[in-house]
Formats: C-alpha cells, sequence, structure tokens
C-alpha cells in the first residue's frame, strides 16, 4: 500500500475491533474501574459535526485509561423519546395524533414528499402514532451508529440502550415509584409554564429568553373613588384576566390607593390595590395590572394575595369566553363584558392583542381607554427551547418532583464534584440558586414512557387524585393506558366506581437523568465521569444530580467534564434550527475520521472551538507523515544486540519525558495539551531530527539506531492511538516480528514515560541544534539540504564541546559536511553555525 486509505481502514478495524471485543468491559475483572455516564444523542434527524466533536473528547479519554489498564465501562445509548422525536415524525410522515381515533393495524406511511407535506396532516390513533415513532427512531439509530462506528468510537455496542426500550421504561417508573414512597413526589393544579403549539407543560430548565420588540400600551382604569389610573401593559389580551393591581409600597404615587379596588375598562370587573416591594416604579408607570397570568411574577403575587384564578387562554393558544356575572367572573356589566369577550374568544393570542386595543379605543360605551400613543420597547419573552410561539402560563394538574426545599443539598452537590473547566461549576450554581419552581415532570403528550398511575373514580366518576393507583415493582413496566391496576379489570376502565388511566407521560429529562441506573445499573457499577455540553448543564447535569440524591443519596459520578459548542465561520453556535449545521459524512469522506478527531482533539474542554478546515489538512498530514515514517522504520530487520550509542540514549531520554509530560496532562482530562506536545514532539524530535541523524546508520544495519527509531515510533504510536485509533492500528499490525500480546493496539500498555535529568537529554537537544543550524545556514543560502559543506565552523560552550564528539559521525552524514571545526564560545545556550558550501 503505498497511501493510507483511511475509509478502507475504517471499515476494516471497526469490524476488527467488534469482532475482537476490543472495548468490552469486563465484569468479573478485578482491576479498578473507568466508566462513563455517556449522553445518549437526541435522535431526531441527523448528527452534525459538533456532535462528532464533543463525542471524541470522551473517546480520547476512554482510550487512554483504557492503555493505563483500567477496567472501562463506556456504554452508548439513544435518547429517542419526547417532543423533537414527535415534532420529527409528524413531519417525515405528515401525521398527528388523535387519541380519540381508534387503532387501525397494518396502517402505515412512508416519508411525506415536498408536495404531500403541504397538505393537512393525517390523523391517526395514539398506537398508531407511537408505531410510527419507533419505527423512524430505529432507522435514524442505525444512521447514527454507523457514523459513530466510523468515527471510532470506542463504545461496548454491546451495552446499547434507548430511553424508551423496556429497561429505560422500567427504571423510569421505578424512579417515579420510589420518588412518590419517599414524599418527593406530588401532584396539584398549578401554574405551570404551557407551549400552545405541543399543547403540554414544560419545566423550567426547558425555556430560553428571547429578546423581542414589542410596545407598552397605556390603559386608563378607574378606581372606586372616580380616580383614573393610567397602567402601562405589553400584554393587553390579559385584561380580561386582570385580578389585581399593584405598585411599589413606597411610591408616593400610588401609595393612597392601597386597599381600595380599580374596575376594569370594558369588562368592568371589581380588583384589588395592594402594595408589593417586587413593582419597579422606574418600570412603565410604576403600576401594573396583575394577571393570571402573564409572568411567574403574576403567580407569585396570586399566590400571595390568594387572588380568584381567572384564566382566559385555552391550551392551543386561543382565548375561552369565559361567563362573566357567574361565580368567580363578577362584573358590574356582565353584559358589556361577555359582548366584548365574544369579539376576541376563539382569537389567538396575538390577534386578539390586536382586537383589544382596537376595542379599548373604539366600543359600544364611547369610551377611550387608551391612554398615549404605545411606547417601543425591547424585552426577553419566554419560548420553549424547541418551540415557535411564546409560553404562556397555565393553570393545570401536573405531577411534580419537590425540588425547591432541596436547595441547599443542592448547591453541596455541586461543589462536591470536579468540574472541568472549574468555572462550569458556577453554572450549575447559578441555576440551582435561581431555581424558581418545583420540577414539573409531566407531559401531554403520546412518545414517551407512561406515569404508572390510575385513579379510583367515584360515584359521579370523578377521579380521586390524592390516592393514586400504582403497581407493584414487579410488575414494570406498564402502560396505565391497556394495563389495569391489580384488583381492577377493563371492563371498569372509565366507569364511575371503576379507574382512570394516567394519560401523561414522563417529560424526556425525567427518563434521561437515569441515564446511570440505566446503563450501569442501581449501584452496581460507580461511574467516574459525566461528559456534555454546557448548555444542558441546568437539565441533564441538575436532573442527574437531583435524582441521584434522593434516589440513593451520593453523587452519580466524581468528575464533570464540559465541552465547548462548535461555531460556524461567524462565530455562531451551529443549530439545526438556524441551519447553520455542517453533516459530517462529507468530511469523513474527504479527510477520513482520523483527521476530524484531530480536530477535535485540539480544542480544550469547555471552549467554543470554530469548525476550520485547514486543521482537517493538517491532521491528514499528520496521518499521512505517520504512515510514511513507519513504513520506513518498520522496513529494517532488527540486527543483533549490540551496544547502544550515546546519541540513541539521549533521545530515547527525551522520548521519556515527554511521555510523562504528556501522562499528566491526560490525568487533568487536558487532552489538546497531550497531544500538542506528542505531535510536536513527532514532528520536531522525531522525524525532522533523530531520523533524519540516524537513518543512514540504520539503513547500514546499525542495532542501537533500529532498535531506538523501532521502539520510539512504537511508543509514539502508542501515545497517538487515542486520538488516531485508526492509522495507529493500520502502521501497528505493520511491525515486523511482532511480539505476540495484545491483538490491537488499543489493548496495549500506556507508555507512561518517566522524568530523565537534563543532563540525559543534553546530548540529543545539542544534535537536533546542531542540525537545524545546518538547515537554517543552506536555506538562507538557497541550496538544497543535500548540497555538500566543504567546512562547518560551530561556536560550542565547553559543555556542548565535551558532548559534541558523541554526535559528529552522524551530523557530518547527514549534514554532507566534510569537516567540522569546533570554536569556543562563553556561555551561549545554543551552538551557531558558519558554513562553506562547494
Amino acid at each position: 500500500m503505498k497511501h493510507f486509505d483511511s475509509k478502507a481502514a475504517e471499515e476494516k478495524w471497526s469490524r476488527f475491533w467488534q469482532e475482537q471485543g476490543t472495548y468490552r468491559f469486563d465484569e468479573n475483572s478485578s482491576r479498578d474501574v473507568f466508566s462513563v455516564d455517556t449522553p445518549p444523542p437526541t435522535v431526531s434527524g441527523s448528527l452534525h459535526i459538533g456532535h462528532v466533536f464533543s463525542y471524541t473528547h470522551t473517546d480520547i479519554i476512554c482510550r487512554f485509561e483504557r492503555m493505563r489498564g483500567k477496567n472501562v465501562f463506556y456504554p452508548i445509548g439513544w435518547d429517542d423519546n419526547g417532543l423533537p422525536t414527535e415534532r420529527r415524525v409528524q413531519n417525515y410522515f405528515n401525521i398527528q395524533c388523535d387519541p380519540s381515533i381508534p387503532y387501525e393495524e397494518g396502517l402505515s406511511f412512508e416519508k411525506a414528499e415536498s408536495k404531500a407535506a403541504k397538505k393537512r396532516s393525517e390523523k391517526i390513533s395514539r398506537k398508531n402514532f407511537i408505531e410510527h415513532c419507533r419505527r423512524l427512531t430505529a432507522e435514524d439509530e442505525g444512521v447514527f451508529k454507523n457514523l459513530w462506528m466510523r468515527n471510532g468510537l470506542s463504545v461496548e455496542w454491546e451495552r446499547e440502550y434507548s430511553t424508551i426500550d423496556a429497561d429505560s421504561m422500567k427504571a423510569a417508573q421505578f424512579s417515579f415509584i420510589d420518588l412518590y414512597g419517599k414524599g418527593h413526589l406530588y401532584s396539584t393544579a398549578a401554574p405551570v409554564m404551557w407551549d400552545i403549539d405541543f399543547e403540554t407543560a414544560v419545566a423550567q430548565a426547558e425555556i430560553e429568553d428571547r429578546e423581542e420588540e414589542s410596545y407598552y400600551h397605556f390603559i386608563n382604569f378607574t378606581t372606586e373613588s372616580g380616580e383614573t389610573i393610567k397602567i402601562a401593559t405589553t400584554r393587553p389580551e390579559l385584561l380580561p384576566a386582570c385580578v389585581g393591581i399593584t405598585a411599589h409600597p413606597d411610591d408616593d404615587r400610588y401609595r393612597h390607593l392601597f386597599g381600595k379596588q380599580a374596575l376594569t375598562p370594558l369588562f368592568h370587573v371589581p380588583v384589588p390595590i395592594f402594595p408589593s416591594p417586587e413593582a419597579d416604579p422606574e418600570k412603565g408607570t410604576g403600576i401594573l395590572m396583575v394577571c393570571t397570568f402573564g409572568d411567574s411574577m403574576d403567580v407569585e403575587w396570586w399566590k400571595r394575595e390568594e387572588l380568584p384564578l381567572r384564566q382566559i387562554i385555552h391550551s392551543d393558544g386561543t382565548l375561552t369566553a369565559p361567563p362573566f356575572g357567574e361565580e368567580n367572573w363578577p362584573s358590574e356589566n356582565p353584559g358589556s363584558a361577555k359582548k366584548h369577550m365574544e369579539v376576541l374568544a376563539g382569537k389567538s393570542v396575538k390577534a386578539a392583542r390586536k382586537i383589544i386595543i382596537d376595542l379599548l379605543e373604539d366600543n359600544e360605551e364611547g369610551i377611550n381607554y387608551t391612554a398615549g400613543d404605545p411606547l417601543k420597547t425591547v424585552h426577553p419573552v419566554r419560548y420553549y427551547e424547541k418551540g415557535k410561539r411564546p409560553l404562556e402560563i397555565l393553570s393545570s394538574r401536573q405531577w411534580f418532583v419537590s425540588l425547591l426545599d432541596k436547595k441547599e443539598m443542592l448547591l453541596k452537590a455541586g461543589d462536591d464534584l470536579k468540574w472541568h473547566p472549574a468555572h462550569m461549576g458556577k453554572r450549575y450554581r447559578d441555576w440551582t440558586e435561581n431555581l424558581k419552581f418545583d420540577w414539573c415532570i409531566s407531559r401531554q403528550r403520546y412518545f414517551g414512557v407512561p406515569i404508572p398511575a390510575w385513579y379510583r373514580l367515584d360515584r359521579d366518576g370523578q377521579p380521586d387524585y390524592s390516592s393514586p393507583l400504582l403497581p407493584e415493582v414487579e410488575a414494570l413496566p406498564v402502560d396505565p393506558a391497556s394495563d389495569c391496576p391489580e384488583g381492577y379489570h377493563e371492563s371498569q376502565r372509565d366507569v364511575p366506581g371503576g379507574f382512570a388511566a394516567e394519560k401523561d407521560i414522563f417529560d424526556t429529562w425525567f427518563t434521561s437523568s437515569l441515564t446511570p441506573q440505566i446503563s450501569a445499573g442501581w449501584g452496581k457499577i460507580p461511574l467516574s465521569i459525566r461528559p456534555q455540553s454546557h448548555e444542558i448543564i441546568r437539565t441533564w447535569t441538575f436532573y442527574t444530580i437531583a435524582k441521584s440524591l434522593l434516589h440513593e443519596n451520593s453523587l452519580p459520578w466524581r468528575d464533570v467534564l464540559i465541552s465547548g459548542w462548535i461555531l460556524d465561520r461567524d462565530r455562531k453556535k451551529m443549530s439545526k434550527s438556524k441551519g447553520n449545521v455542517l453533516t459530517p459524512e462529507e468530511w469523513f469522506d474527504r479527510y477520513g475520521a482520523d483527521s476530524i478527531r484531530y480536530w477535535a482533539a485540539g480544542a480544550r474542554l469547555g471552549t467554543d472551538t470554530a469548525f476550520d478546515e485547514q486543521v482537517l489538512k493538517t491532521g491528514r498530514k499528520l496521518v499521512t507523515k505517520i504512515f510514511n515514517a513507519a513504513k520506513f522504520v518498520f522496513s529494517f530487520n532488527l540486527p543483533d544486540r549490540q551496544p547502544m550509542r550515546e546519541l540513541d540514549l539521549s533521545f530515547a531520554a527525551s522520548l521519556e519525558n515527554m511521555l510523562f509530560r504528556t501522562t499528566g496532562y491526560f490525568d487533568s482530562y487536558n487532552f489538546s495539551g497531550a497531544l500538542e506536545e506528542i505531535e510536536s514532539f513527532f514532528w520536531n524530535s522525531f522525524c525532522d531530527a533523530y531520523l533524519e541523524l540516524v537513518k543512514g546508520r540504520a539503513k547500514e544495519g546499525d542495532y542501537s539506531a533500529v532498535y531506538t527509531l523501532r521502539e520510539s515510533l512504537i511508543k509514539l504510536l502508542k501515545a497517538l492511538a487515542p486520538f488516531l485509533p485508526f492509522i495507529t492500528e493500520e502502521m501497528w499490525h505493520r511491525i515486523p516480528d511482532r511480539e505476540a500480546g495484545c491483538n490491537s493496539i488499543h489493548r496495549e500498555n500506556w507508555p507512561a514515560g518517566e522524568e530523565r535529568s537534563a543532563d540525559e537529554v543534553a546530548l540529543f537537544q545539542l544534535a537536533a541544534a546542531c542540525l537545524r543550524e545546518v538547515h537554517s545556514r543552506k536555506s538562507e543560502a538557497g541550496v538544497s539540504l543535500k548540497t555538500p559543506v566543504a567546512e562547518a565552523e560551530f561556536s560550542l560552550n565547553g559543555k556542548d564541546r565535551i558532548l559534541f564528539p558523541f554526535l559528529e559521525e552522524d551530523l557530518k552524514r547527514t549534514g554532507w559536511i566534510e569537516k567540522i571545526i569546533l570554536r569556543d564560545t562563553d556561555g551561549a545556550d545554543k551552538p551557531s553555525l558558519t558554513a562553506e558550501f562547494k
């Protein structure tokens, strides 16, 4: 083979590693365990180059620890339930789930073509929808797996799992039952963040703020004494849901109003005016309306002041028509209120906002309730991280994990972990300190792990939510929609005096936070590290820590390794939503997996990195150089043993020093620093200096040169193996007369190196410096490196003059030098050369 065929090597060695079980974890071994809580990638489309980037980091560490003699537990899974998967399935097949539709045996859809995708989506049963979710995720998983194998991930494919398989479902449902039994779970009707497109609750950790332009609209309210209050709001459509008015207690403009009531415009609802220290006198007009609900502060005021709940937004984001004049909906003019509300009912929030502004200006009462022109503003608006329309706060019955009362425990857990880089621990702390809600774990969706609960129905068919019926652990996993609680049978489902099934599924993080237990078993294999990106510290890190503490009162791992993002050319994060992602297949085909891994390995933990094709080219050059250097070195048969020469021993000592430093970098998870050390030594010390200096002797069959070249290159291949698994395995199997032992370089012992003295490495350093001087003078003269030198005069200090005879023969041969003259210098740190060319 004249050239390294990366694609052929990737196929050959991936197959070889699988057949040989090279990366298999040995459950019966007494060796120290190094274990990984591997991120299960979300199966909702295609992987992009950012996935390859971060997963390569973990693989490099695992390969190092395996060579170091550890028994490495490195599982892989797929996060394939939740909203991203449902959205992909809906778009892919152009279908929607409607639980009221009966199941149709054998129903199957193919990928919707562009024309078909524009048509109204087909509604199908819950069971049919889940079948299509499982079908598409299985196909996606196969594509993902092939890419991971091509990238050389040394995961144990025998332990592959998905977060929707039976074992994961059992783990999640057991978690629910265990937390409920320990008093950490509760179900209640409460205000939650609600996505109106997916029609489901979302957790605080899944929310992001997006800056948007909006307007302050100024509306006149009237107090019971006839005084006019000018209130600024960015959400005038919530006026029918207004339940109070508040201002800062020290605001002299409004202090006289506290304890009184005001009437809402158009709807004439009496609402209390109360003081609140959270009201900002500098914001708007300093006095604001409290609605159920405009934001999280409204929720706080609603609870604290015991205000009524008046919800006007439906789960799909349209406005309802509340019964003004009836209980909980007082109005001093219910007829007028109802007429105004009829115009708003059924409209989207955005449409209702425009309509109510028009009504405030022009209505049957003939009163203009607006107070001046709107004022443009920019403010953060809350979205579900994968949503397209702003979130609403709606009150609905949900399941929650109690976390607000455990902040101190969660903060201490974060402090007890080792964060890499260290400053990432502050992100965890900031998130925990600013937690405002308990964890809402129920979702009103379909493709996920069912919440394992049923409810008794009374004589009127009303469910008893206070005492849910839970399954025995031995019966898990269960689907309440098709399984019955103990002591009941199917004929009692949804019948008064019978039972009703819980319809919700778990938030996907409720299952994903159990990856330590899913992959390693409950307490069976302690996990060493959690590698992940920084944007999910608030979700995956936080929830996994919380679950581990609540279940087992222990930390799930010792170290948290946080990788950065991949940025595009404009230094923006790559993401599917922005349309700036690069798919990795093209780059694998063009440069090979080792070159991609080289690029990924050059980034430090926690550092955002721009994709740079030039780095891939540099990686490919390194792979080519390894291939050519190894072919040359391994072409020599090892002669009979002879005494070692001083220059060869000095080079070997230099190599030991480098490997010792490299091991130190790996000990602190600084793989990029390790690669920099190895790469620099390979190019500068091994290829450009030592190999050039001794190849003449090697060709002549000098044992010392051939032995040192071979052993040094073997150590370098081992050191490079965690980064470049394919080229190093290829060249490992080309070592002539390789001693029996490991059938893969990746099961070889790590060349840890040892610290050597300055005196031991001084000779090689001098030889390399002298050779650089020869090459530099020839380059300055514009002549070939093979141009003979009639006479070379080196200026050396006294210590270097003593060492020089041990390198002179090799230097003459390599530099094509006929005669060398030495001249003394006064304490110069490095040699200098004057040369006369023929």
